[in-house]
Protein backbone atom coordinates (compact mmCIF):
# COMPACT_ATOMS: atom_id res chain seq x y z
CA UNK A 1 0.00 0.00 0.00
CA UNK A 2 2.67 2.23 0.97
CA UNK A 3 4.87 1.32 -1.98
CA UNK A 4 1.36 2.21 -4.22
CA UNK A 5 0.89 5.24 -2.35
CA UNK A 6 4.31 6.53 -3.51
CA UNK A 7 3.95 6.05 -7.30
CA UNK A 8 0.22 7.74 -6.87
CA UNK A 9 2.09 10.80 -5.62
CA UNK A 10 4.46 10.60 -8.34
CA UNK A 11 1.73 10.29 -11.32
CA UNK A 12 -0.40 12.97 -9.17
CA UNK A 13 3.10 15.66 -9.32
CA UNK A 14 3.91 14.62 -12.76
CA UNK A 15 0.57 15.41 -14.17
CA UNK A 16 0.38 18.93 -11.79
CA UNK A 17 3.68 19.97 -13.72
CA UNK A 18 2.20 19.04 -17.12
CA UNK A 19 -0.86 21.12 -16.88
CA UNK A 20 1.07 23.95 -15.96
CA UNK A 21 2.88 23.61 -19.26
CA UNK A 22 -0.13 23.67 -21.57
CA UNK A 23 -2.87 25.46 -22.45
CA UNK A 24 -6.07 25.09 -24.77
CA UNK A 25 -5.77 22.26 -27.01
CA UNK A 26 -2.73 20.38 -25.26
CA UNK A 27 -4.83 19.77 -21.78
CA UNK A 28 -7.53 17.67 -24.03
CA UNK A 29 -5.02 15.73 -24.70
CA UNK A 30 -3.34 15.51 -21.91
CA UNK A 31 -4.69 12.09 -20.44
CA UNK A 32 -4.12 10.46 -23.36
CA UNK A 33 -0.61 9.78 -22.91
CA UNK A 34 1.64 11.48 -20.71
CA UNK A 35 4.29 10.25 -22.63
CA UNK A 36 3.26 12.90 -25.33
CA UNK A 37 6.53 14.93 -25.65
CA UNK A 38 3.83 17.78 -27.13
CA UNK A 39 2.91 18.42 -23.67
CA UNK A 40 6.16 19.08 -22.59
CA UNK A 41 6.93 21.68 -25.67
CA UNK A 42 9.32 19.11 -26.89
CA UNK A 43 7.25 18.92 -30.47
CA UNK A 44 7.63 22.50 -31.20
CA UNK A 45 11.13 22.77 -30.47
CA UNK A 46 11.98 19.77 -32.58
CA UNK A 47 10.08 21.24 -35.65
CA UNK A 48 11.01 24.77 -35.40
CA UNK A 49 14.16 24.51 -37.69
CA UNK A 50 12.23 23.09 -40.36
CA UNK A 51 9.48 25.08 -40.73
CA UNK A 52 11.62 28.37 -40.31
CA UNK A 53 9.40 29.99 -43.48
CA UNK A 54 12.48 32.48 -43.25
CA UNK A 55 15.37 30.01 -44.37
CA UNK A 56 16.17 30.32 -48.16
CA UNK A 57 14.67 27.43 -50.72
CA UNK A 58 17.55 25.29 -52.01
CA UNK A 59 17.64 26.90 -55.37
CA UNK A 60 17.35 30.21 -54.19
CA UNK A 61 20.37 29.51 -51.82
CA UNK A 62 22.25 28.30 -54.81
CA UNK A 63 21.64 31.69 -56.50
CA UNK A 64 22.44 33.92 -53.65
CA UNK A 65 25.49 32.17 -53.13
CA UNK A 66 26.99 33.15 -56.67
CA UNK A 67 25.72 36.63 -56.34
CA UNK A 68 27.01 37.35 -52.87
CA UNK A 69 30.12 35.43 -54.42
CA UNK A 70 30.17 38.44 -56.89
CA UNK A 71 29.22 40.77 -54.50
CA UNK A 72 32.88 40.28 -52.51
CA UNK A 73 34.68 40.48 -55.21
CA UNK A 74 33.25 43.40 -56.09
CA UNK A 75 33.22 45.07 -52.76
CA UNK A 76 37.39 43.92 -53.07
CA UNK A 77 37.94 45.17 -56.28
CA UNK A 78 36.20 48.99 -55.18
CA UNK A 79 38.59 48.40 -51.74
CA UNK A 80 41.97 47.75 -53.46
CA UNK A 81 41.39 50.82 -56.54
CA UNK A 82 43.21 53.31 -53.92
CA UNK A 83 45.95 51.27 -53.12
CA UNK A 84 46.62 50.19 -56.58
CA UNK A 85 46.27 53.65 -57.94
CA UNK A 86 48.30 55.40 -54.90
CA UNK A 87 51.77 55.62 -56.83
CA UNK A 88 49.73 57.24 -59.86
CA UNK A 89 47.77 59.90 -57.87
CA UNK A 90 50.68 60.58 -55.74
CA UNK A 91 52.87 61.95 -58.89
CA UNK A 92 49.89 63.16 -60.02
CA UNK A 93 48.72 65.62 -56.97
CA UNK A 94 52.59 65.90 -55.61
CA UNK A 95 52.07 63.73 -52.40
CA UNK A 96 54.30 62.83 -50.32
CA UNK A 97 54.99 59.25 -48.28
CA UNK A 98 53.16 60.98 -45.21
CA UNK A 99 50.03 61.96 -47.65
CA UNK A 100 49.53 58.87 -49.53
CA UNK A 101 49.32 57.05 -45.91
CA UNK A 102 47.04 59.63 -44.91
CA UNK A 103 44.85 58.78 -47.49
CA UNK A 104 44.98 54.64 -47.91
CA UNK A 105 45.19 54.80 -43.77
CA UNK A 106 41.43 56.33 -43.72
CA UNK A 107 39.96 53.53 -45.24
CA UNK A 108 40.47 51.51 -42.06
CA UNK A 109 39.22 54.12 -39.92
CA UNK A 110 35.77 54.06 -41.25
CA UNK A 111 35.93 50.36 -41.61
CA UNK A 112 35.91 49.88 -37.72
CA UNK A 113 33.57 52.02 -36.47
CA UNK A 114 30.15 50.74 -38.57
CA UNK A 115 31.21 46.94 -37.81
CA UNK A 116 28.77 46.45 -34.73
CA UNK A 117 26.32 48.92 -36.44
CA UNK A 118 25.45 47.60 -39.64
CA UNK A 119 25.55 44.13 -38.00
CA UNK A 120 22.70 45.49 -35.24
CA UNK A 121 20.97 46.83 -38.18
CA UNK A 122 21.16 44.09 -40.11
CA UNK A 123 19.63 41.38 -37.06
CA UNK A 124 16.63 44.28 -37.45
CA UNK A 125 15.61 44.66 -40.47
CA UNK A 126 17.86 42.00 -42.79
CA UNK A 127 20.70 41.58 -44.23
CA UNK A 128 19.48 41.51 -47.16
CA UNK A 129 18.49 45.21 -47.49
CA UNK A 130 21.94 46.57 -45.39
CA UNK A 131 24.10 44.48 -48.36
CA UNK A 132 21.87 46.83 -51.15
CA UNK A 133 22.10 50.05 -49.35
CA UNK A 134 25.48 49.51 -48.83
CA UNK A 135 26.94 48.30 -52.03
CA UNK A 136 24.71 51.28 -54.16
CA UNK A 137 26.50 53.79 -51.79
CA UNK A 138 30.31 52.50 -52.40
CA UNK A 139 29.46 51.82 -56.14
CA UNK A 140 28.75 55.86 -56.05
CA UNK A 141 31.57 57.15 -54.20
CA UNK A 142 33.98 54.47 -56.15
CA UNK A 143 32.82 55.91 -59.50
CA UNK A 144 32.62 59.82 -58.11
CA UNK A 145 36.15 59.69 -56.72
CA UNK A 146 38.01 61.03 -59.67
CA UNK A 147 35.18 63.90 -60.02
CA UNK A 148 36.37 64.79 -56.16
CA UNK A 149 40.01 64.90 -57.33
CA UNK A 150 39.68 67.28 -59.85
CA UNK A 151 36.80 69.22 -58.16
CA UNK A 152 39.53 71.69 -56.08
CA UNK A 153 42.68 72.12 -55.05
CA UNK A 154 42.36 70.41 -51.70
CA UNK A 155 42.69 66.70 -53.41
CA UNK A 156 44.44 65.58 -50.17
CA UNK A 157 40.79 66.13 -48.25
CA UNK A 158 38.87 65.10 -50.75
CA UNK A 159 40.35 61.79 -51.02
CA UNK A 160 40.86 61.48 -47.62
CA UNK A 161 37.18 61.61 -47.26
CA UNK A 162 36.35 59.78 -49.89
CA UNK A 163 38.21 56.91 -48.06
CA UNK A 164 36.41 57.17 -44.81
CA UNK A 165 33.52 56.93 -46.43
CA UNK A 166 34.28 53.52 -48.50
CA UNK A 167 35.51 52.17 -45.19
CA UNK A 168 32.20 53.46 -42.94
CA UNK A 169 30.05 52.22 -46.10
CA UNK A 170 31.74 48.55 -46.87
CA UNK A 171 32.13 48.06 -42.87
CA UNK A 172 28.82 46.51 -43.11
CA UNK A 173 29.04 44.14 -45.34
CA UNK A 174 30.54 41.16 -43.66
CA UNK A 175 28.55 41.60 -40.66
CA UNK A 176 25.52 42.02 -42.68
CA UNK A 177 26.40 38.52 -44.19
CA UNK A 178 26.82 37.02 -40.88
CA UNK A 179 23.43 38.01 -39.67
CA UNK A 180 22.17 36.72 -43.16
CA UNK A 181 23.53 33.62 -42.94
CA UNK A 182 21.66 33.13 -39.72
CA UNK A 183 18.84 33.85 -40.62
CA UNK A 184 18.33 32.25 -44.31
CA UNK A 185 20.70 29.36 -44.02
CA UNK A 186 20.56 25.87 -42.19
CA UNK A 187 23.41 25.49 -39.58
CA UNK A 188 24.70 22.55 -41.60
CA UNK A 189 24.96 24.16 -44.92
CA UNK A 190 26.54 27.99 -43.58
CA UNK A 191 30.51 26.87 -43.58
CA UNK A 192 30.37 26.63 -47.13
CA UNK A 193 28.56 29.71 -47.69
CA UNK A 194 30.65 32.03 -45.49
CA UNK A 195 33.92 30.10 -47.02
CA UNK A 196 33.18 31.12 -50.87
CA UNK A 197 32.33 34.73 -49.48
CA UNK A 198 35.61 35.15 -48.67
CA UNK A 199 36.62 33.11 -51.57
CA UNK A 200 35.70 35.84 -53.32
CA UNK A 201 37.84 38.39 -51.54
CA UNK A 202 40.82 36.94 -53.16
CA UNK A 203 39.36 37.21 -56.31
CA UNK A 204 38.30 40.62 -56.30
CA UNK A 205 42.78 41.37 -54.52
CA UNK A 206 43.56 39.67 -57.69
CA UNK A 207 41.06 41.27 -60.41
CA UNK A 208 42.31 44.45 -58.85
CA UNK A 209 46.06 43.42 -58.73
CA UNK A 210 46.41 42.25 -62.17
CA UNK A 211 43.46 43.93 -64.58
CA UNK A 212 43.74 47.03 -62.60
CA UNK A 213 47.71 47.47 -63.64
CA UNK A 214 46.70 46.85 -67.19
CA UNK A 215 43.84 49.75 -67.04
CA UNK A 216 46.29 51.77 -65.48
CA UNK A 217 48.46 51.84 -68.07
CA UNK A 218 46.23 52.09 -70.59
CA UNK A 219 43.58 54.62 -69.30
CA UNK A 220 45.14 55.96 -66.69
CA UNK A 221 44.11 56.05 -62.81
CA UNK A 222 40.71 57.07 -63.63
CA UNK A 223 39.49 54.63 -65.61
CA UNK A 224 40.17 51.85 -62.78
CA UNK A 225 37.38 53.83 -60.42
CA UNK A 226 34.78 54.07 -62.92
CA UNK A 227 35.00 50.84 -63.62
CA UNK A 228 35.17 49.54 -60.20
CA UNK A 229 31.94 51.60 -59.06
CA UNK A 230 30.25 50.95 -62.61
CA UNK A 231 30.30 46.88 -61.81
CA UNK A 232 29.61 47.44 -58.25
CA UNK A 233 26.02 49.95 -59.55
CA UNK A 234 25.39 47.21 -61.73
CA UNK A 235 25.72 44.13 -58.83
CA UNK A 236 23.45 46.62 -56.56
CA UNK A 237 20.61 47.03 -59.15
CA UNK A 238 20.90 43.33 -60.34
CA UNK A 239 20.35 42.15 -56.67
CA UNK A 240 17.61 44.81 -55.95
CA UNK A 241 15.83 44.03 -59.68
CA UNK A 242 16.36 39.92 -59.78
CA UNK A 243 16.08 38.85 -56.13
CA UNK A 244 14.22 41.55 -54.32
CA UNK A 245 11.95 41.83 -57.00
CA UNK A 246 12.04 45.44 -56.52
CA UNK A 247 11.58 45.55 -52.82
CA UNK A 248 14.03 47.26 -50.69
CA UNK A 249 12.63 45.24 -47.71
CA UNK A 250 12.36 41.60 -48.68
CA UNK A 251 9.89 39.57 -46.89
CA UNK A 252 10.03 38.01 -43.49
CA UNK A 253 7.83 35.87 -41.34
CA UNK A 254 8.28 37.64 -37.97
CA UNK A 255 8.55 35.02 -34.88
CA UNK A 256 7.68 35.90 -31.81
CA UNK A 257 9.96 33.84 -29.32
CA UNK A 258 11.42 33.96 -26.08
CA UNK A 259 14.30 32.19 -27.78
CA UNK A 260 14.81 35.31 -29.65
CA UNK A 261 15.99 37.99 -27.22
CA UNK A 262 16.24 41.61 -28.27
CA UNK A 263 19.49 43.19 -28.12
CA UNK A 264 18.80 44.92 -24.59
CA UNK A 265 21.85 46.18 -22.55
CA UNK A 266 21.39 43.09 -19.97
CA UNK A 267 21.27 40.72 -22.69
CA UNK A 268 25.06 42.06 -24.10
CA UNK A 269 26.42 41.74 -20.51
CA UNK A 270 25.04 38.43 -20.33
CA UNK A 271 26.69 37.10 -23.26
CA UNK A 272 29.61 39.07 -23.02
CA UNK A 273 30.01 36.98 -19.49
CA UNK A 274 30.26 33.67 -21.42
CA UNK A 275 33.96 32.19 -21.88
CA UNK A 276 32.93 30.68 -25.33
CA UNK A 277 32.16 34.16 -26.47
CA UNK A 278 35.21 35.74 -25.78
CA UNK A 279 36.87 32.76 -27.02
CA UNK A 280 35.42 33.08 -30.48
CA UNK A 281 36.48 36.73 -29.81
CA UNK A 282 40.26 36.08 -29.39
CA UNK A 283 40.79 33.74 -32.06
CA UNK A 284 39.25 36.12 -34.68
CA UNK A 285 41.40 39.05 -33.73
CA UNK A 286 44.73 36.88 -33.42
CA UNK A 287 43.74 35.16 -37.31
CA UNK A 288 42.29 38.46 -38.59
CA UNK A 289 45.76 40.04 -37.08
CA UNK A 290 48.45 37.86 -38.52
CA UNK A 291 46.13 37.99 -42.05
CA UNK A 292 46.53 41.67 -42.00
CA UNK A 293 50.50 41.14 -41.26
CA UNK A 294 50.84 38.84 -44.29
CA UNK A 295 48.83 40.86 -46.25
CA UNK A 296 51.01 44.06 -45.57
CA UNK A 297 54.66 42.85 -45.10
CA UNK A 298 54.66 39.51 -47.66
CA UNK A 299 55.48 42.19 -50.85
CA UNK A 300 58.49 43.99 -48.74
CA UNK A 301 59.69 40.55 -47.34
CA UNK A 302 59.62 38.84 -50.87
CA UNK A 303 61.24 42.26 -52.10
CA UNK A 304 63.84 42.23 -49.84
CA UNK A 305 65.08 38.61 -49.61
CA UNK A 306 64.82 37.55 -53.30
CA UNK A 307 65.19 40.95 -55.10
CA UNK A 308 65.59 38.96 -58.44
CA UNK A 309 62.40 37.23 -57.85
CA UNK A 310 59.54 38.15 -60.10
CA UNK A 311 56.81 39.96 -58.41
CA UNK A 312 53.61 38.31 -60.31
CA UNK A 313 54.50 35.36 -58.95
CA UNK A 314 54.70 36.35 -54.96
CA UNK A 315 51.73 38.81 -55.58
CA UNK A 316 49.65 36.27 -57.15
CA UNK A 317 50.21 32.75 -56.18
CA UNK A 318 49.47 32.86 -52.62
CA UNK A 319 46.35 34.48 -53.11
CA UNK A 320 45.47 32.36 -55.68
CA UNK A 321 46.10 29.31 -53.75
CA UNK A 322 43.60 30.45 -51.16
CA UNK A 323 40.12 30.91 -53.41
CA UNK A 324 40.22 27.11 -53.90
CA UNK A 325 41.29 26.23 -50.20
CA UNK A 326 38.70 28.08 -49.15
CA UNK A 327 36.10 26.74 -51.01
CA UNK A 328 37.18 22.99 -50.51
CA UNK A 329 37.36 24.15 -46.84
CA UNK A 330 33.91 25.35 -46.44
CA UNK A 331 32.27 22.15 -48.33
CA UNK A 332 34.47 19.92 -45.87
CA UNK A 333 33.13 21.42 -42.65
CA UNK A 334 29.24 21.24 -43.99
CA UNK A 335 30.61 17.46 -45.01
CA UNK A 336 31.25 16.46 -41.90
CA UNK A 337 28.37 18.12 -40.21
CA UNK A 338 25.96 15.92 -41.94
CA UNK A 339 28.48 12.75 -41.39
CA UNK A 340 27.25 13.43 -37.70
CA UNK A 341 30.62 14.94 -36.14
CA UNK A 342 29.47 17.21 -33.74
CA UNK A 343 29.51 21.34 -34.71
CA UNK A 344 31.80 22.20 -31.99
CA UNK A 345 34.50 19.15 -33.17
CA UNK A 346 34.38 20.46 -36.70
CA UNK A 347 34.74 24.30 -35.83
CA UNK A 348 37.80 23.21 -33.64
CA UNK A 349 39.15 21.20 -36.91
CA UNK A 350 38.69 24.25 -38.92
CA UNK A 351 40.09 26.66 -36.67
CA UNK A 352 43.60 24.22 -36.30
CA UNK A 353 44.11 24.25 -39.62
CA UNK A 354 43.65 27.86 -40.03
CA UNK A 355 45.66 28.70 -37.17
CA UNK A 356 47.77 25.32 -36.22
CA UNK A 357 48.69 23.75 -39.68
CA UNK A 358 49.02 27.04 -40.82
CA UNK A 359 51.88 28.28 -38.68
CA UNK A 360 53.67 25.02 -39.37
CA UNK A 361 54.67 26.48 -42.86
CA UNK A 362 55.44 29.71 -41.64
CA UNK A 363 57.90 28.09 -39.49
CA UNK A 364 60.75 27.28 -41.67
CA UNK A 365 60.71 31.28 -42.92
CA UNK A 366 62.18 31.97 -39.67
CA UNK A 367 65.50 30.53 -41.22
CA UNK A 368 67.07 30.23 -44.55
CA UNK A 369 64.49 29.09 -47.51
CA UNK A 370 65.41 29.58 -51.01
CA UNK A 371 62.71 31.23 -53.33
CA UNK A 372 60.66 28.90 -54.35
CA UNK A 373 60.46 26.82 -50.82
CA UNK A 374 59.72 30.63 -49.90
CA UNK A 375 56.25 30.74 -52.15
CA UNK A 376 55.51 27.60 -51.55
CA UNK A 377 55.69 27.50 -47.80
CA UNK A 378 53.10 31.22 -47.79
CA UNK A 379 50.80 29.90 -50.27
CA UNK A 380 49.80 27.08 -48.12
CA UNK A 381 50.07 29.27 -45.10
CA UNK A 382 47.40 31.47 -46.82
CA UNK A 383 45.30 28.45 -47.93
CA UNK A 384 44.95 27.19 -44.98
CA UNK A 385 43.92 29.92 -43.09
CA UNK A 386 41.15 30.11 -45.10
CA UNK A 387 39.68 27.62 -43.07
CA UNK A 388 38.94 29.70 -40.37
CA UNK A 389 35.76 30.32 -42.40
CA UNK A 390 34.15 27.21 -41.22
CA UNK A 391 35.34 28.06 -37.32
CA UNK A 392 35.54 31.32 -35.68
CA UNK A 393 33.67 32.93 -39.14
CA UNK A 394 30.74 30.81 -38.44
CA UNK A 395 30.57 29.71 -34.86
CA UNK A 396 29.19 33.04 -34.21
CA UNK A 397 26.17 32.18 -35.68
CA UNK A 398 26.26 28.45 -33.77
CA UNK A 399 26.07 30.96 -30.43
CA UNK A 400 24.76 33.79 -31.12
CA UNK A 401 21.82 33.33 -34.21
CA UNK A 402 19.54 36.21 -33.14
CA UNK A 403 22.18 38.66 -32.69
CA UNK A 404 25.08 36.96 -35.05
CA UNK A 405 25.59 40.25 -37.12
CA UNK A 406 25.98 42.54 -34.33
CA UNK A 407 28.09 40.22 -32.68
CA UNK A 408 30.36 39.13 -35.88
CA UNK A 409 30.58 43.38 -36.39
CA UNK A 410 32.09 43.53 -32.88
CA UNK A 411 34.45 40.57 -33.83
CA UNK A 412 35.61 42.55 -36.73
CA UNK A 413 36.35 45.54 -35.42
CA UNK A 414 38.93 44.16 -32.77
CA UNK A 415 40.22 42.11 -35.54
CA UNK A 416 40.22 45.48 -37.24
CA UNK A 417 42.38 47.13 -34.27
CA UNK A 418 44.55 44.68 -33.78
CA UNK A 419 45.71 44.46 -36.99
CA UNK A 420 46.87 47.87 -37.06
CA UNK A 421 48.24 47.56 -34.08
CA UNK A 422 50.25 44.14 -34.92
CA UNK A 423 51.02 45.53 -38.32
CA UNK A 424 53.08 48.65 -36.63
CA UNK A 425 54.35 46.67 -34.28
CA UNK A 426 56.05 44.24 -37.42
CA UNK A 427 57.34 47.40 -38.48
CA UNK A 428 59.06 48.09 -35.04
CA UNK A 429 60.29 44.46 -34.98
CA UNK A 430 62.15 45.09 -38.48
CA UNK A 431 63.32 47.89 -37.69
CA UNK A 432 64.98 47.09 -34.24
CA UNK A 433 66.39 43.46 -34.97
CA UNK A 434 66.80 43.91 -38.64
CA UNK A 435 65.32 39.94 -39.11
CA UNK A 436 62.23 38.51 -40.37
CA UNK A 437 62.82 35.63 -37.93
CA UNK A 438 61.27 37.57 -35.76
CA UNK A 439 58.17 38.59 -37.46
CA UNK A 440 56.97 35.33 -38.46
CA UNK A 441 57.75 34.07 -34.82
CA UNK A 442 55.34 36.44 -33.60
CA UNK A 443 52.86 35.68 -36.21
CA UNK A 444 53.50 31.81 -34.81
CA UNK A 445 52.84 33.05 -31.14
CA UNK A 446 49.90 35.24 -31.71
CA UNK A 447 48.16 32.12 -33.69
CA UNK A 448 49.52 29.83 -31.37
CA UNK A 449 48.01 31.74 -28.27
CA UNK A 450 44.68 32.38 -30.91
CA UNK A 451 44.30 28.45 -31.25
CA UNK A 452 44.73 27.44 -27.40
CA UNK A 453 42.11 29.54 -25.93
CA UNK A 454 39.32 28.82 -28.58
CA UNK A 455 40.48 24.68 -28.20
CA UNK A 456 39.61 25.17 -24.46
CA UNK A 457 37.03 27.52 -24.14
CA UNK A 458 34.98 27.57 -27.27
CA UNK A 459 31.60 25.84 -27.95
CA UNK A 460 28.91 25.41 -30.35
CA UNK A 461 26.16 25.16 -28.40
CA UNK A 462 23.70 28.25 -28.25
CA UNK A 463 23.62 31.05 -25.86
CA UNK A 464 21.68 33.45 -26.62
CA UNK A 465 18.28 31.48 -25.00
CA UNK A 466 16.30 31.16 -21.97
CA UNK A 467 15.69 28.33 -20.10
CA UNK A 468 11.75 28.82 -19.18
CA UNK A 469 11.40 25.59 -17.32
CA UNK A 470 12.81 22.08 -16.82
CA UNK A 471 10.94 18.91 -16.09
CA UNK A 472 12.74 16.61 -14.15
CA UNK A 473 11.00 13.02 -13.00
CA UNK A 474 12.81 11.33 -10.50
Amino acid sequence: MRKSSTEGDRNARVLWMAESLTTGEQKKDLRVSLLDPSIYGLQASAKEEPTNQNLWPRPVARKWILVLFMGTCLLYCARMTMPVCAVSMAARFHWNKIDSGLVLGGFFWGYCFTQILGGHVSDMVGGERVLLLSAASWALITAGTPLLAHLGSHQLFFMTLARILMGLLQGVFFPSLASLCSQRVLEGERGFLMSTMHSGSYLGTLLAGGMGSVMLEQYGWESMFYCSGLLSGLWALTVWQYLLKGEVIPAQVKTQSPAQPGLSRKRWLKLFRKPPIWAMVFAHMCICSTAYTLLSWLPTYFKESFPDAQAGVYNVLPWLTAIPSALSGGFVSDLLITRGYSVLTVRKIMQFCAMGASSVFILPLAGEVNFPSAVIFISASVGLSTFSSGGVSVNVQDLTPSCAGALYGFMNMMGAFMGLLLVSFSGYLIEITMSWAAVFSFIILVNAIGLWIFLIFGDAQRLDQTDHCQLVVV
